[in-house]
C-alpha cells in the first residue's frame, strides 16, 4: 500500500524517544523527512543519531514564543511542513488528594498548551498553503478518568475538543485534524505514573503494572510502534477522509461506543 508520504516534511514535538521518536522512525521508513523537537538537546542527538537523519529544534513548548520561534525555524531551515505530530508534554501524575489549583494549572500547560502553542502557528500556515495535516497524540485518561491523573486527564479532554473544532473549522482549507488516544504505553511516561500508582495503594512498581495489566483486555501493555503505525496510517495518503476523529487505541480495555 502506498502511503504517499515520500518526501513529506513531518515536524514531531517530543520526538526524541517514545512514542514521537517511534513515529519518526515509521515516517522515515515510508521516506517521509523529519524535524525532531525536545527541550533536551541531548535526547534530539541520540534521536537524530539513531534516524540517521533529522532536523532538531530544542524547545520548551510550554513558552509560546519559545513554540513560535520554533515553528518559524523549522519553516526556514527544514522546509514547510506537511504534517504536525504533537507527543510532546504529559502531566505529572499526582493522587487526586495531593492536587491543588496550581497542580491543575501546571497539568494544562505541560499538556495541553504545549500542543496549542505549536497547533497555533501550524494550522494556519497550512490554511493557508490549503493543505496539512495534525496528528495529535492525547491519551485516554481524557475519557477514563483515574485517581493519579485527573488533572493530565482534564488536558486530554480538552485536545480532543480542539482537535475536533479545529477539524471542522479548517477542513474546507485542506487541513486534516486527527486525535490518537492511547492506553497505557511501554514508555517511560507510563513508568512514572505507574510509581506514583504504586506509592499510592502502597505497593511495588512491579505490583503497579501487573495491577495495570490485569485490566487491560488484550493483557499487555501497547508498544510505541503499534501507535506509530496508526499515526501514520492517519497522517497518509490514505487517510484523506479521516479528520475530527479522537480514535481511541487501548485494545478494548475500555469498551465504549463513542
Amino acid at each position: 500500500m502506498d502511503l504517499g508520504l515520500q518526501g513529506k516534511r513531518v515536524l514531531i514535538t517530543g520526538g526524541s524517544k517514545g512514542v514521537g521518536l517511534a513515529c519518526a522512525r515509521a515516517f522515515v521508513a515510508e521516506g517521509a523527512r523529519v524535524a525532531l523537537v525536545s527541550r533536551s538537546q541531548a535526547h534530539l542527538d541520540a534521536a537524530r543519531a539513531s534516524l540517521g537523519e533529522a532536523f532538531t529544534v530544542a524547545a520548551d513548548l510550554i513558552d509560546p514564543e519559545a513554540a513560535a520561534h520554533m515553528v518559524r525555524q523549522v519553516e526556514a531551515g527544514f522546509g514547510p511542513i506537511d504534517i504536525l505530530v504533537n507527543s510532546a508534554g504529559a502531566a505529572l501524575r499526582t493522587s487526586a488528594e495531593a492536587l491543588t489549583p496550581a497542580a491543575w494549572r501546571a497539568a494544562m500547560d505541560a499538556k495541553f498548551f504545549s500542543y496549542i502553542h505549536v497547533i497555533d502557528p501550524v494550522v494556519k500556515l497550512m490554511a493557508t498553503r490549503g493543505a496539512g495535516v495534525i496528528v495529535n497524540i492525547i491519551g485516554n485518561g481524557g475519557k477514563v478518568p483515574t485517581p493519579v491523573h485527573l488533572a493530565g486527564g482534564a488536558a486530554n479532554a480538552a485536545l480532543m475538543l480542539a482537535t475536533a473544532g479545529l477539524a471542522h473549522t479548517y477542513a474546507s482549507r485542506g487541513v486534516r485534524v486527527v486525535g490518537l488516544n492511547p492506553g497505557l504505553t511501554n514508555t517511560e511516561r507510563v513508568s512514572e505514573g505507574l510509581k506514583v500508582e504504586a506509592q499510592r495503594a502502597g505497593i511495588t512498581e512491579q505490583q503497579a503494572l501487573e495491577k495495570a495489566v490485569s485490566r487491560l483486555a488484550m493483557g499487555r501493555l501497547a508498544e510505541p510502534d503499534e501507535i506509530a503505525g496508526i499515526v501514520v496510517f492517519a497522517a497518509s495518503a490514505q487517510g484523506t477522509y479521516l479528520t475530527g476523529a479522537n480514535i481511541t487505541v487501548d485494545g478494548a480495555s475500555s469498551p465504549t461506543v463513542v
